[in-house]
Order: structure tokens, then C-alpha cells, then sequence
């Protein structure tokens, strides 16, 4: 070529250096940052792609980082409870040993009640303390609300676990009993019926008539009678119940004057001042009025004849009669049904060796008989009262008309009751009889004669059905022997150990006879849950709970889950179905228990403290000893299951989700360091072919020479 205003060889070795230039700018920049891909421009698809990677990368480490907390959460209420449950083993060994009142004083059971309500104390603290990044736990905070339906006073207990709420925030729950749990029975049929045992009683009908109190008084060597009567209703006291004496005295007191004070009538007169007779005296007590009592007197002998000084005379001795007006009808039974207390006598005597206006019943120790000993001003009811104390019998008024009063000093006592009309039952078994009843509780062998009744039979029964899980009711000739818990759980099982032949009980049930109880049926939303007596539960991916129901109860309730709980975010999509709600109720005293009971009722002064009942103690401590572990277990299971199982899964998936992204991004060295050499060398090509091609041209001066 011979032109030289257009170098096409250098055009050409331009554009070559310029394009291996950009490979080795493009080497050393992927050599530098470790990327295939730094711009928009060195893969446009692969950008998108490597981008997408990245956010799934990163909201994957994020879910693995919420599921960790989670767990941190859970682990921190699983501590918690974890100390609750050592409490209530505590809590139900100390109820054990109170329960040894044979052998502990109560200064001892009062020390057991102490560490009871401490240890109470301590579950309420932990209920209130137990926080993660200051939420608390515990306190009920974390459980789910509910808003009550139709016929939701049926259930009981009810514990949300999970509960997906969905986008509305709130999920309406029916519960739709289709059958009832039923217990298991045994019939024992035709026990002979026995003749209806009947109380010996008494009735008594005390009629007093009103009539006054009279005192006739002699005074001294003069003769002279005084007929003194207290006109007051026959009242024979002062206000204070003091018996009234009288004192009659020559005090030099001037005119004949009278007072009555603490039941003492005094009359003073002077014989100095003039002559005083027996009609003087009359006349001055006839003259006295009070509020307490009003007297009137007489002077029936003697009464003009004049007193002497050894005419002074004190009246000791209480009125005689003083009848309060009033009748009663007093109903004295034996305790015992039967005839043993017929011929059993009541007698009402009156006695100064008891306290005033008072009544004492007494069992005469070697006749049996009834002794009641009244003073005083005494009512028909104390005297019911007193005979109702004894042991043995009760008595009650059954009919009362005018005074309220049966008896005043100096009354005249009843005529003496007697108990009669008491009647022995009669029938019952045929045979002597020993047989085993068992139940979920345990077994019992029982032993009855020939003749017992079929209530003494039930009254057996019951008495151990704590230690049998049966219990037995009378219905007309058949004994109905049930189980004490509903369910497939619960049987009744009836074994004869030994009756001779026409035995009632082997007549009844042959040599052994069994009975299992059934659990509720029931669907939730119409989904078939699991019956256990009358529990219901139900777990699936929207709901997690269970609840009780009241036994016989069939048809719906419904309620509705209007929020609550705590809401865990655990997969990379904000959605439902990656999230989980999770509901942790309240370990307050107040709130733990169920059907036995609460377990604040185990404070010093409920009804369930050590004092007072060890046995509904020890029952409510072990059903929220279980509510406590099912708790535990169903954190647990959460925090296993869910969570662990989710941190696993997101690791795996992040993994895989960062080697796709590497293998679109990130740059391959051994490629990349092959295309810096390749770059290099081919610049230095180029660059040396660029300087031929620009010497070219000057060949053109050979052709001028």
C-alpha cells in the first residue's frame, strides 16, 4: 500500500488493542473484586439472577436469626417453669407429710403451711419477673384472647397452644359435641329391699300457764303472816335475773319506806317513830312499783298486832311459781336410725347447781337417759339447744305460741318424754359374700353378711372410692356402681371372691363382670378431635388447643380467638403459613388448677390449706403439676420440632442458595488469571503491530529516492 493519509493497518491494530485493553481491564477487575459479575453490563441476566439469590440469601439469614431468638425466648419460659415445677414438688411433698396427723403436732403442720405459702409466693414472683428483652412471659401476656359465643359456659379449661389467625387477625372456633363421655357401671340388681329404717323420737309439748310468783313470810315471835306476790308476768327476778329475797328491819329510818336493788326487796320502818304492824308493812311493799318487777302484799295473820325489834326478818329463798304464759313442741331424735334409742326418757329437772338462766343436757351414764337440768329464765329453744348438743341425738322446736320463755325460777318441770316408734331395717343380702372391686384408682376386696342393707353396702363402697375410682348410688333394689372419671380410661370391674349359692351379688353379676366408660366425641371447625373423657384436643397447622366440656352436655359452643400470643416470624416470606403463634397462659397461683381447684386455695386460711383439707390439696397440686409439664412439653416440641427443625432447613437452603449465587457472581480465578495473561500478552501484540503499522507509511520515501 502507497497511501498514506489512511493507515488501515493501524485502524485495524487500533481496534485490536483497544478490545484486548478492555479484556484486561475487565480480568483485572474481576482478578480485583473477586465478581464475575460487577456491572449491569457483564451479565444483565445473570445480575437479575444473582440479585434475586441475594434477597432470599439474606431473608433466609434473617428467618435463621428470628428462629434462634425464638428459641432463646422459649428457653428462658422452659427455665422458668422449670423452677415452677421443683416448687410443686416441694408443694406436694410438704402436703404428704402434713397429711401424717398422727404423728405431726400442729405447730408442725402450721411450719409445713409456711413453706407452702412461700413457695406459692415464689410461683407468683416468677409469673410477674420472667421477661425476654422486656416482654414478660409468664403473666398470661402471651396467651390468646378469646371472645365468648353460644353456650361457651360449657367448656372449661381451655388452652390455646398455636392458633394461625390468618390475614383477618381472628379465627371463630365451634366446638360441636356429637356424643357425650359416659362412666362405666356395674348394676348390682335385686338386693331385697330392706324396711325404710326410722329415728326413735319424742315429740314433747311444754304448755305453761302465766301465774305470779308467791312468797308467804312469817315475821318473827309476832305471827304476822305476808302473802307477797310479783305481778309482772310471774316473773320472780330482777332485770340481771337475781332471785328475789326479801329483808324487813327497823333501821330507825323514820317513815316505812321500800326499795328493790340487785333482787333484794328491803322494807324499812322505826319503831320509834310509832307503832308499825304487819298491815303497815303490806301496805308499804303494796305501795312499791318498779320497772323491774311490781309486788302487792298481804297481811293474812296478825296484821294489826305491832311489831317488835325481833320482829326483823330476811327472806332468802325465790318466789315459788313465776309461770311464764307459752307453749312449744320440742322434736327429740336419735342420730341413729333404728330402735336402740326407744325407751330412751328426756326429763327437765331444775337444778342450782348449773349456771343462772341456763340449760345442760347430760346422758345419764347408767340408764342412757336424757337428764336436762335447767335455772333460771330459760327458753324452749336453749332447752333444744342443749339436748341437740349431745351426741347422739338432736332436738329442734318444732312449734312455739306466746312467751318464747318455757321455764322461771320455781317452775314447775314437764312429765318425762320418752323416744319410741324407731324401726331396724330388715331384707338386704341373701348370702355372706366377699368380693374384689376394682377401678382405674386401684383395687379393694369388700366383705359383707348375710342381711346387709344395700345402704350399708353403698355406704362401703363410697368410703374407699378414692382408693377404687368407683363410688356406688342406691336406685330403688339396684346398686349402681360407677366409675368416678369418665372415659375409656375408666372401668368398673366386680370379681366374687366367695358367696355361697343364691348370693345376691353373684345373681347380679355372675362370677366377674367389667365396664369401660367412653370418651366425648366431638368435631372442632369440622375437624374430628381426640376425646379423652370429656377432654377434647385438636392440633393441626391452624390450631393447636385442648378444653374440657361438661359431661352429658351434646350440641355446639362456640367462641372466637381474637388475637394474642406471640407471634414468631420463622420462614424468609411475610405470609401465614410461615409464621407461627405460639400462646404461653399464666403461671399465677391465681390461675393455675382446673377442675380440682386453684392453687392459691392452698394459702394459709382457704379452704385447701394444710389445716384444712390435705387431701383437695394433693389433688390440686397434681393436676397443676401436669398442666405445668404439658406446658413444658409443648414448648419444647415447639422449640424441637418448629424451630430447630426450621434453623435446619434454612441452613440447608442457604447453602444451597449462596453456592448458586456464587456460581453466577463470583469470579473463577484460574479462568480469570488465564484471561489476564492472555490480555497481556495479546496487548503487547497489538501494541507492537500498532507500531509496525504506523512505521509503514514511512516505506513511501524508498519510492522518492
Amino acid at each position: 500500500m502507497s497511501r498514506i493519509n489512511t493507515n488501515v493497518s493501524s485502524l485495524v491494530a487500533q481496534n485490536t488493542l483497544g478490545r484486548n485493553n478492555n479484556d484486561l481491564q475487565q480480568a483485572l477487575g474481576r482478578l480485583s473484586t473477586g465478581l464475575r459479575i460487577n456491572s449491569g453490563a457483564d451479565d444483565p441476566a445473570g445480575l437479575i439472577a444473582s440479585e434475586n439469590l441475594r434477597r432470599d440469601i439474606t431473608v433466609a439469614n434473617r428467618a435463621i436469626q428470628n428462629s434462634e431468638r425464638a428459641g432463646q425466648l422459649i428457653s428462658t419460659a422452659d427455665s422458668a417453669l422449670g423452677q415452677v415445677s421443683s416448687l410443686l414438688n416441694d408443694i406436694r411433698g410438704l402436703v404428704t407429710e402434713a397429711a401424717n396427723s398422727g404423728v405431726l403436732s400442729d405447730d408442725q403442720v402450721a411450719a409445713n403451711q409456711l413453706q407452702v405459702d412461700s413457695s406459692l409466693e415464689a410461683i407468683d414472683r416468677i409469673s410477674q419477673v420472667t421477661t425476654f428483652q422486656g416482654r414478660k412471659l409468664l403473666d398470661g401476656t402471651l396467651d390468646f384472647n378469646v371472645t365468648e359465643g353460644a353456650d361457651f359456659d360449657r367448656i372449661s379449661n381451655l388452652q390455646i397452644g398455636q392458633g394461625n389467625l390468618g390475614t383477618t387477625g381472628q379465627v371463630a372456633v365451634a366446638v360441636e359435641i356429637q356424643t357425650a363421655a359416659t362412666l362405666a357401671q356395674v348394676d348390682l340388681t335385686n338386693i331385697p329391699a330392706a324396711t325404710t329404717a326410722v329415728n326413735a323420737f319424742a315429740n314433747t309439748a311444754f304448755t305453761n300457764t302465766e301465774s305470779q310468783a308467791v312468797a308467804n313470810i312469817t315475821l318473827g315471835s309476832t305471827a304476822i303472816d305476808l302473802q307477797i306476790n310479783a305481778v309482772n308476768g310471774g316473773v320472780a327476778e330482777d332485770a340481771s335475773g337475781n332471785a328475789v329475797s326479801l329483808v324487813v328491819a327497823d333501821n330507825g329510818g323514820g317513815a316505812t319506806t321500800t326499795s328493790f336493788l340487785a333482787g333484794v326487796l328491803t322494807v324499812n320502818y322505826d319503831l320509834g317513830a310509832g307503832t308499825v304492824d304487819g298491815d303497815a308493812i303490806a301496805a308499804a311493799i303494796q305501795a312499791h312499783g318498779g320497772a323491774s318487777v311490781n309486788f302487792t302484799a298481804t297481811a293474812t295473820a296478825g296484821g294489826a298486832t305491832p311489831l317488835v325489834l325481833a320482829d326483823n326478818t330476811t327472806y332468802a329463798g325465790q318466789f315459788a311459781g313465776g309461770r311464764d304464759a307459752g307453749s312449744a313442741t320440742v322434736r327429740v331424735t336419735s342420730d341413729t336410725a333404728g330402735s336402740a334409742a326407744n325407751g330412751v326418757t328426756a326429763t327437765i329437772a331444775e337444778s342450782l347447781l348449773i349456771a343462772n338462766n341456763s340449760a345442760v343436757a347430760t346422758i345419764n351414764g347408767t340408764t342412757g337417759n336424757i337428764d336436762v337440768d335447767v335455772r333460771g329464765t330459760v327458753s324452749y329453744a336453749a332447752i333444744a339447744t342443749a339436748i341437740d348438743g349431745l351426741t347422739g341425738y338432736s332436738a329442734s322446736v318444732t312449734a312455739t305460741s306466746g312467751d318464747a320463755n318455757y321455764i322461771d325460777t320455781q317452775d314447775t318441770p314437764p312429765g318425762v318424754a320418752t323416744l319410741g316408734s324407731g324401726v331396724d331395717a330388715a331384707g338386704g343380702l341373701a348370702q355372706d359374700v366377699v368380693f374384689e372391686l376394682a377401678g382405674q384408682n386401684g383395687r379393694e376386696v369388700f366383705s359383707f353378711q348375710a342381711n346387709a342393707s344395700i345402704n350399708q353396702v353403698a355406704t362401703a363402697i363410697n368410703a374407699l372410692s378414692d382408693s377404687t375410682g368407683a363410688t356406688a348410688t342406691i336406685n330403688g333394689t339396684t346398686l349402681e356402681l360407677n366409675s368416678s372419671e369418665y372415659g375409656s380410661n375408666a372401668y368398673v370391674e366386680v370379681s366374687v371372691v366367695s358367696e355361697a349359692a343364691g348370693g345376691t351379688i353373684t345373681a347380679a353379676v355372675g362370677s366377674q363382670s367389667r365396664d369401660t366408660g367412653t370418651d366425648v366425641a366431638a368435631a372442632i371447625n369440622g375437624l374430628q378431635a381426640v376425646g379423652n373423657g370429656n377432654s377434647l384436643t385438636l392440633n393441626t397447622s391452624i390450631l393447636d388447643l385442648g378444653l374440657d366440656v361438661d359431661a352429658g352436655f351434646t350440641g355446639t359452643s362456640n367462641f372466637t380467638i381474637t388475637g394474642g400470643g406471640a407471634l414468631f416470624q420463622l420462614g424468609p416470606q411475610v405470609v401465614t403459613n410461615q409464621q407461627a403463634r405460639l400462646g404461653i397462659g399464666s403461671v399465677s397461683t391465681a390461675r393455675l388448677g382446673g377442675a380440682s381447684g386453684r392453687l392459691y386455695e392452698l394459702r394459709n386460711g382457704e379452704s385447701k390449706s394444710l389445716a384444712n383439707d390435705t387431701t383437695a390439696a394433693a389433688e390440686v397440686v397434681d393436676e397443676v403439676i401436669t398442666n405445668i409439664v404439658e406446658l413444658r412439653g409443648r414448648l419444647g416440641a415447639f422449640q424441637r420440632t418448629t424451630l430447630q427443625s426450621n434453623i435446619a432447613s434454612l441452613s440447608d437452603t442457604l447453602v444451597n442458595l449462596t453456592a448458586a449465587e456464587s456460581s453466577i457472581r463470583d469470579a473463577d480465578f484460574a479462568k480469570e488469571s488465564a484471561s489476564l495473561t492472555r490480555a497481556q500478552i495479546l496487548v503487547q501484540s497489538s501494541t507492537s503491530v500498532l507500531a509496525i503499522a504506523n512505521q509503514n507509511p514511512q516505506n513511501v520515501l524508498s519510492l522518492l529516492r
